[in-house]
């Protein structure tokens, strides 16, 4: 018996039951449905926190001020005062792996054009930041070496700001009040959103880092240094030999604690990478337990269908059927009702992540990864399940078979 003719046999007996056939789909569905669907969430939100972090910089790594131990007293992170702007020329000049780096510091002000106000963020830095953390300019520029030369009073806005102060209209040009000092506006950067943490990284306008020391804080310190390393193996290399040239340069002893800190960013990318691909596939183990009730389900009712069919198979078997032809015919029924549920179930998968991305806003990705896979268990779950109930009925005696009523 060939394959077209096993597979219409299979059809024609599925058929004369069509709600049992369906309800013994229905865990197929709802099983390869909710692997797409949760593998989806998964993904989603495992690109959402790539992106996040890829929204951070390329290669970044992120020195900080540190702790210090007075008199037994440790205190907290970010209390230190050593990190100074010739730190970042020798990190630039002693660490090879390094191709940029930039200071930072900053404080809160209130903005002030025409009659609106807002009050935000104010980073001091250089040029070389908006390198470094890959932002790109909507309008204008990014301020020169001449103006950190000169302490020039301009000002680059965040997306946020000038939405809050310039609306829909140009900023570029314009003249701000930030704090007492009048401040030209030369660039607005493109919109960014929220970082890791939560942070609106638009809420936020860079000034250069000499303006801030000498006009704004009156602090020759900086709050921290944005490096980024040649290439993403590279930013390990970096990362211990900027920890070996600051400790040299602030004198700190074998043994004492570092007075800063240096952080990699690539770490913390693996770090969330791995987190999400945990969480997926748990949610994916979880959903996948539905194939198996699927399964089961599916061997439950070929069990039910080669008794109901007993005497059918003995008219088949006695007319010259073979042992390989029943087992064909049974383990086909049992595959095409979970390549059904699965090809029903990608639908149903595919329509509810559409519709959570429309009710609750999650990101997802939906894999043609998973889609696959989800099919071929599927097809797999109807061979395990359906091996069983279809030897079953190949091994029957004829002559009891055709007895049975």
């Amino acid at each position: 018996m060939d394959f077209i003719a096993i597979l219409r046999i299979a059809v024609q007996a599925l058929t004369r039951n069509k709600m049992r056939s369906l309800l013994t789909m229905l865990g197929i569905i709802i099983g390869v449905g909710a692997v797409i669907a949760t593998v989806g969430v998964g993904q989603g939100a495992q690109q959402q926190v790539q992106d996040q972090i890829a929204a951070m910089g390329t290669n970044v790594i992120f020195i900080s001020s540190g702790t210090v131990n007075r008199g037994g007293v440790r205190v907290g992170s970010g209390a230190t005062k050593t990190l100074i702007n010739e730190d970042v020329q020798a990190i630039l000049r002693e660490v090879p792996t390094i191709s940029a780096a930039a200071p930072g510091a900053g404080t809160s002000a209130q903005l002030v054009f025409d009659n609106q106000n807002w009050n935000t963020r104010v980073t001091g830095t250089e040029p070389q930041y908006f390198q470094i953390r890959d932002w790109n300019f909507a309008g204008g520029a990014d301020f020169t070496g001449d103006d950190v030369t000169h302490s020039a009073n301009v000002v680059v806005l965040g997306a946020t700001v000038k939405q809050n102060l310039f609306g829909g209209s140009d900023p570029v040009g314009q003249t701000i009040r930030l704090g007492n000092l009048p401040f030209q506006v030369v660039g607005v950067l493109q919109a960014k959103g929220q970082s890791g943490i939560g942070q609106d990284q638009d809420d936020m306008v860079y000034v250069p880092i000499t303006t801030l020391q000498k006009k704004i804080t009156g602090q020759d310190w900086l709050q921290y240094i944005i490096a980024s390393a040649s290439s993403q193996p590279a930013s390990y290399a970096a990362q211990d030999q900027i920890t070996s040239q600051l400790r040299d340069r602030h004198r700190i002893r074998q043994g004492q604690d570092d007075d800063f800190s240096v952080r990699n960013l690539a770490d913390v990318a693996e770090l969330a990478d791995q987190s999400s691909k945990i969480m997926t596939l748990l949610l994916a183990s979880i959903a996948g337990v539905s194939l198996i009730v699927g399964g089961i389900g599916i061997m439950n009712i070929m069990l039910v269908s080669v008794t109901e069919r007993t005497r059918e198979i003995g008219i088949r078997i006695a007319i010259g059927a073979t042992e390989s032809d029943v087992l064909r015919q049974f383990l086909s029924e049992s595959v095409v009702l979970s390549v059904a549920g699965g090809i029903v179930g990608i639908l149903f998968g595919v329509v509810s992540s559409i519709t959570i991305t429309k009710v609750l806003g999650w990101h997802i990705l939906i894999s043609s990864i998973a889609v696959v896979a989800a099919v071929v268990f599927s097809m797999a779950v109807g061979v395990f399940f359906g091996y069983y109930p279809a030897r079953k009925a190949a091994r029957l005696d004829p002559i009891e078979a055709l007895r049975f009523e």
